[in-house]
């Protein structure tokens, strides 16, 4: 077995143990579910379209409620197959996990040829980096994401000039798994054209950039049609009702919102990786020998994305909730500049026994923290955000299949594991599947107002979510779950209200 082939093994079997350990941890605390309720409306997207062939949340509803359909599809066939849902989207997740550390250590191997051991070691750390563990675990689409944007990264900055189509249909996946792939495969359309350019071919630059849109038009093209029938808009209704449910949040100062979502990334064994990453992107932004100058671009195109994506969130939607999990995916990045730039670091310092001793404390330091946020902060946290939704929203849908009757219409945020579960008619407070809101989506009054012109017959909220709406009159509270761990971690139990309008 050569060195690469081990390397990869043990890639994939760290990732493995990895995931195991989270699963583990949850269900040793009672709980076998997932740490976010949107990963049900992915499951319940996929078992309608497995089940009933169509692209909906609600059985005869269609709606452009998926920000990823690349995911929805792969959930979808383990409902085709047969598999158990939890054992299938668990098995999807692991696979990005190593799939992640792959490529991640390919790109790697490429970058720092001369560091025998970065690959290796940066595939490990991104298989154990907890928010990378917690996001294989979530039922989420965050690591196909990520994975992705790593191929696609990789293969138009080291292989450029290479089957520009086959690029294009990789861009057009990543854009399929989340829609602000589309600014990662804007930079990378434009490396044909500077590759070719530098060589003084810049028309065929061109042609090979038109070749790649071509791919991604091909994949992204039906996906915008759809969207704009269903809705009336090019990207999911999530795209929009998101910025409007949480536009309060861009009144922060921008330094302030700059801070609180630009240092997400970073809460973890990387943010030891900070100096290496600095030094390794200045010490190797000359030229390199033999033509390696796309080395050069893979670097700064890197930087750029995760930059951009930073910036991106600060300004549209600057929300820090759940780990900060819209920026989760720019972190195998930032470990494969971090672990490369931080050996160049030692490289640098190994003649000196001062800066010996620092980068090699630094690495040894980045090796405890990558296994204490694993062990002591991200399996616990994993099992807490597993027991909170179960606790509230899975039991909360449960409570309403039971004491509900089939035809009740419910107004509702969070609609995932109602959705999945109780299988009734549904308004969405939060605009997924009803964007009719999204201009009234934080006014309270006008809210309820649609709630009685649509004749809704309960509503499902936490109360302080909608405290106007939770006290009116016409609003009674008739079933709160009590689930004792939301309380322990500060937050409130769901509520279902019935709604009494004929009583005004």
């Amino acid at each position: 077995m050569t060195e690469k082939h081990k390397s990869t093994l043990a890639i994939v079997l760290v990732a493995i143990c990895a995931l195991i350990l989270y699963l583990a941890w949850s269900w040793v605390q009672g709980h076998i579910g997932f740490p976010l309720d949107d990963a049900w409306i992915h499951l319940t997207y996929a078992r309608n379209l497995a089940e009933y062939g169509e692209w909906a949340f609600l059985i005869g509803q269609p709606s452009a409620g998926s920000t990823a359909p690349l995911w929805t599809g792969f959930l979808a066939l383990g409902y085709v197959v047969g598999i158990p849902f939890h054992a299938w989207t668990y098995l999807l997740g692991g696979l990005c996990l190593a799939a992640t550390g792959l490529v991640a250590s390919e790109i790697a191997r490429q970058l720092f040829p001369e560091h025998r051991g970065v690959p290796i070691l940066t595939g490990i750390a991104c298989a154990l980096e907890w928010h990378l563990v917690w996001s294989a675990a979530s039922g989420m689409e965050t690591l196909l994401f990520a994975c992705l944007a790593l191929a696609v990264w990789y293969r138009l900055t080291l292989k450029p000039a290479e089957q520009p189509l086959l690029s294009g249909l990789l861009c057009g996946a990543l854009i399929l798994a989340r829609p602000e792939g589309a600014m990662l495969v804007a930079l990378a359309t434009l490396v044909p054209i500077l590759t070719e350019g530098r060589q003084g071919r810049w028309s065929s630059g061109i042609t090979k950039a038109a070749v790649l849109g071509l791919g991604m038009i091909l994949l992204v093209g039906p996906y915008i049609l759809l969207n704009l029938r269903l809705s009336g808009t090019p990207w999911p209704n999530t795209f929009y009702a998101k910025q409007a449910e949480y536009a309060s949040h861009r009144l922060q100062p921008f330094i302030v919102r700059l801070w609180e979502v630009g240092r997400l990334p970073f809460v973890g064994p990387q943010m030891l990786l900070v100096p290496g990453l600095i030094w390794g992107l200045w010490h190797r932004s000359r030229p390199e020998p033999q033509g390696q100058d796309a080395h050069l671009l893979v670097r700064w195109l890197a930087l750029a994305w995760v930059a951009g994506t930073v910036m991106t969130y600060v300004i549209l939607l600057p929300v820090t909730y759940q780990h900060g999990r819209y920026l989760i995916p720019v972190i195998p990045m930032i470990l494969v500049l971090g672990v490369g730039g931080t050996f160049d670091l030692i490289h640098v310092g190994r003649r000196s026994m001062l800066t010996r001793a620092i980068t090699r404390t630094l690495v040894g330091s980045f090796a405890v923290l990558l296994f204490t946020f694993l062990l002591i902060y991200g399996a616990p946290q994993y099992a807490t955000d597993v027991a909170i939704i179960e606790g509230e929203m899975v039991t909360t849908a449960q409570w309403l299949a039971a004491n509900t009757e089939p035809d009740d219409l419910i107004a509702v945020h969070d609609i995932g594991a109602i959705g999945y579960y109780a299988r009734r008619p549904m308004l969405d407070l939060a605009g997924l599947i009803s964007p009719e809101v999204i201009p009234f989506i934080r006014d309270e009054s006008a809210l309820l107002e649609w709630m009685q012109e649509q004749d809704a017959d309960y509503l499902v909220t936490f109360p302080t979510w909608y405290e106007d709406m939770a006290t009116d009159p016409r609003v009674e509270l008739v079933f709160q779950t009590r689930a004792s761990v939301t309380i322990e971690q500060g937050g409130e139990n769901m509520a279902v209200y019935v709604l009494n309008w004929r009583e005004e």
